[in-house]
């Protein structure tokens, strides 16, 4: 039985924002061929609040074939360097790029193991622009060292991959391997006419999910919309701005915001809504999107994720994550629908969902990468 250590900066058993944490919990669920899990992350949240219900510094079970560690805010890199000597990994499993801890320690003094670095979007030059001048030193140290000599990269597409190729040159070899998404059962779709809309998102408050666009540009719709908000606050800053915008909204706009919620909740509230709305600036994957697809609810969102050309199968519409007018035709195209109009595109997302993912070929690109 082949040992994947898996290092991260967070993760929890419940947890519905996406990105990393919940591309690891899919990928543990999925993709169980003759594998043991050890996850090694810390005990608090994205927010720095301490996790409930867990156990730190031991490793307690998540599933039959995964562990988890949770450490607690001290002796972090020794107990990972530590653990790795223990456990013996085939594989080390590094998930991101800039954590001192969880990704800059196992790199540079845990010894033995294959190493295997995933960038899981950072290398998006959405991405490299917040806090760009301390990414800039740390990718130039990086390339100094000649880590990337050492070490193999995962990429979950090809846009992903050239973006590693054009930081690290043609000599980092990198394995494309995609997501494993969080699929849901088609949903009926609630009553539905003509100038009005029942939205809802679902994601991590930051400023990478552009939220502020879409508050901006219902501020200029006469249509009768609701939009719903859900996901832990990452950016406060942010969240206050967007809380700002709330107040400037007339009064045909609802706006409800309804922090994160559990896995088991996200089928019922896509259930209530209409469409799904996430123009994010930047997605290495995106499965809050895939989950609305899945569910048949069409989305709005940019073309910098891997869900493009959405208007072509009636699954959604791609937009500018900067242009507020074209952000509006897309809010009013969907607010005009009539029920039997809105089915057919509930229809389209479900068929591209469906069309899009093919499970047995990303087990494959796994047991590729994980040989």
């Amino acid at each position: 039985m082949k040992k994947i250590f898996i290092t991260i900066p967070w993760f929890r058993p419940a947890f519905r924002a996406g990105g990393p944490i919940q591309s690891v919990a899919n990928l543990v669920k999925e993709y169980q061929e003759d594998i043991a899990y050890y996850i090694f992350c810390g005990d608090t949240d994205l927010n720095g609040a301490a996790l409930s219900n867990i156990e730190t510094n031991k490793w307690t079970k998540y599933n039959d074939y995964t562990k988890v560690w949770y450490n607690g805010p001290d002796k972090i890199s020794d107990n990972l360097v530590r653990q790795v000597e223990l456990i013996k990994p085939d594989t080390l499993f590094i998930i991101g790029l800039f954590s001192w801890h969880y990704n800059i320690v196992p790199l540079l003094f845990c010894k033995g193991p294959k190493k295997i670095l995933s960038t899981r979007g950072m290398l998006h030059a959405g991405a490299l622009s917040q806090k760009k001048w301390k990414k800039k030193i740390y990718l130039r140290l990086f390339k100094l060292l000649e880590i990337h000599h050492s070490v193999s990269f995962h990429a979950t597409d090809e846009e992903e991959k050239n973006f590693i190729l054009n930081k690290f040159g043609k000599v980092a070899r990198v394995f494309v391997a995609g997501n494993f998404p969080n699929k849901i059962s088609l949903q009926p779709i609630p009553p539905k006419v003509a100038g009005q809309l029942k939205m809802v998102s679902i994601a991590l408050i930051s400023r990478m999910k552009n939220i502020l666009l879409v508050l901006d540009a219902l501020k200029a719709l006469a249509e009768e919309i609701e939009f719903n908000i859900y996901g832990p606050i990452k950016d406060e800053e942010y969240w206050n701005a967007c809380r700002q915008e709330i107040k400037k909204l007339p009064t045909n706009i609802k706006v409800q915001y309804g922090k994160e919620i559990e896995p088991q909740q996200v089928s019922s509230i896509l259930k209530d809504a209409h469409l799904f709305m996430l123009p994010s600036k930047s997605e290495n994957f995106g499965h809050a999107i895939y989950e609305a697809l899945s569910a048949g609810r069409p989305v709005i969102t940019s073309h910098h994720t891997p869900w493009n050309n959405l208007q072509e199968s009636k699954a959604g519409i791609n937009v500018s994550v900067k242009d507020r007018d074209e952000l509006i035709k897309s809010i009013q195209f969907f607010a005009a629908m009539n029920e039997v109009q809105l089915a057919e595109w509930c229809g389209g997302a479900k068929d591209y969902s469906e069309i899009k993912l093919q499970l047995e070929g990303l087990k494959l690109q796994y047991s590729r990468m994980f040989q």
